[in-house]
């Protein structure tokens, strides 16, 4: 392909999107970015400060000084509490101005590249040539992240990751700031009923056909 492929990921919590923006990114040799990653390392970091959630100028001066090149997939960074913080301090206009610039500078590598994240396909990437919103039902959802803590042995009751979970997407969908919303011209993925190789030939289909739409 000889035009720039930026592909947008959007969607909630534990609907698959994490994995198959990260599939979709070696499939087509690009470079990838977890954007939650980054909020969470702003909780994490609001915490380390022993700091309060709710602290708008904490949240967003860690946000700041967020060294980008260390945030990596750490247990800590993907254990639940650090997904509960990572909700919160998204909220705050601040956070997300201060990260905005860095996200979009990433999409805008030459060649293009892949970002999954809650706004990806409406603020940072509205231009994307492709954009999917990834989901599945809240149950699934849950069920999927209680077996992933539990296998790290992170305990945890089915209905207590549930309750976490419409938590969170009510957070997200109802903030002020760059809300979760799918984009109008993204393409949604139900992944109530896939496995993940089933996701992912769904997605690539998907973009290719975006990218036969827009040209190669």
């Amino acid at each position: 392909m000889t035009r720039s492929l930026v592909i947008a990921v959007d969607g909630p919590a534990a609907s698959g999107k994490g994995t198959i923006a990260a599939r979709l990114a070696v499939h087509y040799g690009l470079p990838y970015l977890d954007t939650g990653l980054l909020y969470r390392a702003v909780g994490r970091g609001v915490i380390a400060a022993r700091g309060s959630l709710e602290d708008a100028g904490l949240a967003e001066e860690v946000a700041r000084d967020l060294n980008v090149t260390a945030v990596t997939p750490t247990d800590e960074l993907t254990g639940r509490g650090a997904g509960e913080a990572a909700s919160r301090v998204a909220g705050h206009p601040g956070v997300r101005a201060a990260l905005l610039e860095l996200q979009r500078a990433f999409a805008a590598q030459p060649g293009g590249a892949v970002l999954d994240g809650r706004d990806i396909g409406t603020v940072i990437a509205p231009d994307a040539r492709a954009k999917l919103f990834v989901t599945a039902t809240p149950e699934v959802r849950a069920r999927r992240r209680w077996r992933q803590l539990a296998g790290r042995g992170e305990a945890i009751a089915f209905e207590e990751m549930l309750e976490d979970i419409q938590r969170r997407d009510a957070r997200d969908a109802g903030r002020g700031a760059a809300p979760m919303v799918q984009a109008s011209d993204a393409v949604l993925l139900d992944t109530t009923d896939m496995d993940i190789e089933a996701a992912f030939d769904a997605a690539r289909r998907i973009v290719e056909a975006a990218c036969v739409r827009t040209g190669a």
